[in-house]
């Protein structure tokens, strides 16, 4: 069974691309939505963000204190990396526990906005990059999450250029409007198909 790395800058796509796939039958692992599931229920983790970021990081009924951990690594570089040094190994042990109850597929998909930046994608067999042209993107955040446009170019200066990223990867899907996503990913369906079953 191979492991498949898909990844985007924000307002790429991705997860409307990882939707695609799944549609096709191919398990998807989200690990923007693991990250957040493992920081109310992995203990290690917990225990870490606690010393970390103090006592306060969490409620008393054991949920996260979002305001509290954002209003600490938000404009502050070194306790993100902090943050995201913690997050990123518990995110890890959720994806190997989650492949091991996935059975007889040729290739699972795991979708993080971080794949290259945590170093994740080295415990994958192949990449995926989505892109779409930088203004595109901006203005699907700005639609999708109100933001403004200094708020949506903040949120892609944290993560690693397109180019840096899709010279990284083994493969890409244009999302860009103009070419039609649905026939990129069946065709890139096909491939993986052929490589997994050869694995």
């Amino acid at each position: 069974m191979l492991k498949i790395g898909l990844t985007g800058n924000i307002g790429s796509g991705k997860t409307t691309v990882s939707k695609v796939f799944e549609l096709l039958g191919v398990p998807v692992f989200y690990a923007d939505d693991a990250a957040k599931e493992v920081m109310v229920k992995d203990q290690i983790l917990i225990k870490g963000i606690q010393s970390a970021f103090g006592k306060l990081s969490y409620f008393d009924d054991g949920s996260l204190n979002r305001k509290h951990i954002a209003d600490i690594v938000f404009n502050d570089a070194e306790q993100l990396a902090k943050l995201n040094s913690l997050v990123h190994p518990a995110t890890f042990r959720a994806f190997d526990e989650w492949v091991k109850q996935v059975r007889d597929v040729p290739y699972i998909l795991k979708e993080a906005a971080l794949l290259f930046e945590s170093d994740s994608y080295k415990m994958c067999d192949y990449s995926i990059m989505v892109q779409a042209p930088i203004e595109t993107r901006i203005k699907r955040v700005m639609q999708r999450d109100g933001l403004s446009r200094t708020e949506v170019e903040s949120r892609n200066s944290k993560q690693f250029s397109e180019e840096k990223k899709t010279a990284l990867a083994d493969y890409t899907i244009k999302n860009d409007d103009v070419q039609l996503v649905i026939p990129q990913v069946l065709e890139l369906h096909q491939e993986l198909l052929s490589l997994g079953i050869g694995h």
